[in-house]
C-alpha cells in the first residue's frame, strides 16, 4: 500500500512539473509573433509526439502549415459537387476546422493525401484564411507510406467510404499501380476492391500489357 501511495505521488509531481514547464512555454510563445510562435508549437507536438504512447498514430501529430506550401496531388479521381463544396465551406466556417489534411511532406512542402478540398477552402475562402493566419492544419502520413503508391492507394481508401470516383479516373490509377509491380491481388486489397472490379476497371483501359500475366481459357474450336 505504501508503495502504491509513493507511485501515485511520484505520478502526481511528474504532472505538476509537466503542467509547470507547459505554463512557462505558453509565456514565451504568447509575446512571439504568429509565424515564429505557429513554428515553436510546431517543433513543441514533434517533440512531445516523439515520447507519446500514440506515436504511431499520424493523428497524434496535427502541425499548422503555410497553405501555400500545400499542393494537390495529381492522381485524385473523387470529385464534390459545387452544392457539397459549398456545404463544406459553410462547415469550415461555422465550426473550424474538425479534420486536418493527410498529407505527405516533401522537399516542396505537402502533397495532399486526403482533404483536397478541406485545402481549398483554406486558401480561397477569405474569412476561413484569415481566421487560420493562412495556415491550415496537416497531419503526416507514416514515412513507411510515402512511395507514390502507397499514396495513392491512401487516398483511395480514404475516399472510397464517403466520396464518388470516376470510373476513367480510377482506371487510370489501377492501370498506373499495375505498371509500378502491383498485381491485381495486391491492388485489390490496397483499394479495398474486390477481383472483378479491379478487372472490370482494367479492361476500361484497353491496354493489352494489363493483362499479359492473365491465364484464360482456350477458345472453342469446330471439330
Amino acid at each position: 500500500m505504501e508503495n502504491h501511495l509513493k507511485k501515485q505521488r511520484s505520478l502526481f509531481d511528474a504532472a505538476d512539473v509537466c503542467a509547470s514547464l507547459a505554463g512557462q512555454l505558453a509565456s514565451v510563445l504568447a509575446g512571439m509573433p504568429i509565424a515564429e510562435r505557429v513554428a515553436a508549437l510546431n517543433a513543441a507536438r514533434e517533440t512531445l509526439h516523439a515520447v507519446s504512447p500514440f506515436a504511431s498514430e499520424p493523428v497524434d501529430c496535427v502541425v499548422w502549415v503555410a497553405a501555400d506550401t500545400v499542393r494537390a496531388n495529381d492522381y485524385n479521381p473523387n470529385k464534390v459537387a459545387p452544392p457539397e463544396m459549398r456545404l463544406l465551406a459553410l462547415s469550415v466556417r461555422a465550426d473550424g476546422y474538425t479534420q486536418p489534411i493527410v498529407a505527405c511532406h516533401d522537399a516542396d512542402g505537402e502533397e495532399v493525401v486526403d482533404g483536397f478540398h478541406r485545402h481549398r477552402v483554406g486558401r480561397e475562402v477569405p474569412e476561413v484564411r484569415e481566421r487560420v493566419h493562412g495556415f491550415l492544419p496537416v497531419v503526416r502520413i507514416k514515412t513507411s507510406r510515402e512511395d507514390r503508391s502507397d499514396r495513392i492507394a491512401s487516398t483511395i481508401r480514404h475516399n472510397r467510404a464517403r466520396g464518388r470516383h470516376g470510373v476513367e479516373p480510377m482506371s487510370t490509377i489501377v492501370a498506373e499501380l499495375h505498371q509500378r509491380g502491383w498485381d491485381d491481388t495486391r491492388i485489390a486489397r490496397e483499394l479495398g476492391m474486390d477481383a472483378d472490379e479491379v478487372l472490370r476497371l482494367k479492361q476500361i483501359t484497353g491496354l493489352a500489357a494489363l493483362f499479359k500475366d492473365r491465364e484464360y481459357s482456350k477458345a472453342w474450336e469446330p471439330a
